[in-house]
């Protein structure tokens, strides 16, 4: 998002950017002249804290649909007076902000990060799966969600598969502007195609990202152990806790597994060889697609959400199903053939190929002039 506000302006766009508060009475903020507001929460704890029990986060995204008004942001767009109101992650802030950017006849285009709108979790998985339906109990906490998709001017899926998903449930039915504007890296392009593996060379995979079941780690490591530590080794990037740490290495005792914890993204792509990223629920449009692509590092992904997408555009990268015996397969397979992984490494030479943050912009820009022509 940061990017993105920075290519608005860029562009000679004003941008006012309103958060959700993650501490009481937090100040307003500037940076790079833009200014930050935080809209009070008020609820049984502040978001983007620490992590919380299920049976606490159930209760906080059912106390947060009570919320029907927000005086800061009726406030803002009073002094701002914005052309166009876009809302991103809504946890905290809920869909009162667009009631108020609709009082005040404000265009408003949404984009999906996650299942926010049918979904308390925000992710439709549960108990080990992904959710094929909505239960009973989501569409009670998210009803009031899906009623004030009505005051849409415009919706953007980072994936046709996250926008497929929604409309199938019958939201935005009558939403006037339907778009899919998929990621792209903040990374800078790799200064040239990486020189492909030799090989004798040990396969590094890599992971990066939160450690949690959905987005597939255990399988990962379960995969892993089951090759030969001498030939395959797993980089993680990412927060571990000395408990997760030695639950993982506990799934895979023998195998070769390096954690990184957080560090600059390039200085993970520079030590692997493959980006594994086997979520196990529909992943809307992961980002780490676009980086991979960016540093030059061909993935293995699992058949959810946006991931496909990817590769039948035309990313460098193989698919596999999620569970851990066909990763292990998968894994298999770009170890015994070195001319594959050498041939999918040298297709990043095409820089031409590569998606670029510009394009996200222009296409948001394109978005906001449609509605303010519309509009008048």
């Amino acid at each position: 998002m940061r990017r993105l506000v920075e290519g608005f302006v860029a562009s000679g766009d004003s941008v006012e950017v309103i958060r959700a508060a993650s501490a009481p009475n937090q100040p307003t903020e500037s940076c790079d002249d833009v200014d930050i507001y935080s809209e009070p929460v008020s609820n049984i704890y502040l978001p983007f804290t620490e992590q919380h029990s299920a049976p606490m986060r159930g209760i906080w995204h059912a106390v947060e649909d009570w919320r029907r008004s927000t005086k800061l942001v009726a406030d803002r767009i009073k002094a701002f007076r914005p052309d166009v109101l876009h809302s991103n992650n809504l946890s905290g802030l809920t869909t009162a902000v667009w009631k108020a950017a609709s009082d005040h006849g404000v265009p408003i285009v949404h984009t999906l990060h996650d299942y926010y709108l049918t979904c308390p979790r925000c992710s439709r998985f549960s108990h080990g799966s992904t959710c094929t339906h909505t239960c009973f109990s989501c569409k009670i906490l998210t009803v009031s969600r899906r009623t004030a998709t009505r005051q849409l001017s415009a919706i953007v899926g980072v994936s046709q598969r996250i926008l497929d998903i929604h409309t199938d449930l019958g939201l935005f039915a009558d939403t006037p502007l339907r778009k899919v504007i998929r990621h792209a890296s903040a990374l800078p392009p790799a200064a040239s195609a990486p020189e492909p593996r030799r090989p004798a060379d040990l396969l590094t995979l890599g992971f990066i990202g939160r450690l949690t079941e959905e987005k597939g780690i255990y399988n990962l490591v379960k995969a892993v152990g089951t090759l030969p530590p001498t030939s395959v080794k797993l980089v993680i990037a990412g927060y571990a806790s000395t408990e997760m740490k030695e639950r993982l290495r506990a799934l895979a005792p023998e195998a070769r597994i390096e954690f990184l914890g957080f560090v600059a993204p390039e200085t993970f792509y520079r030590q692997i060889d493959v980006v594994v990223i086997p979520p196990i629920w529909e992943e809307p449009g992961p980002i780490v697609v676009a980086d991979a692509q960016a540093a030059g590092k061909p993935f293995l992904g699992t058949r959810f959400g946006g991931i496909p997408e990817a590769v039948a555009r035309g990313a460098v990268g193989w698919l596999t199903e999620p569970d851990s015996d066909s990763l292990a397969e998968s894994i298999r397979r770009i170890m015994s053939n070195p001319d594959e992984l050498a041939t999918m490494t040298r297709k990043f030479a095409d820089k031409n190929s590569q998606r670029t943050f510009s394009e996200v912009v222009a296409e948001y820009r394109g978005i906001f002039e449609d509605l303010l022509r519309r509009k008048d």
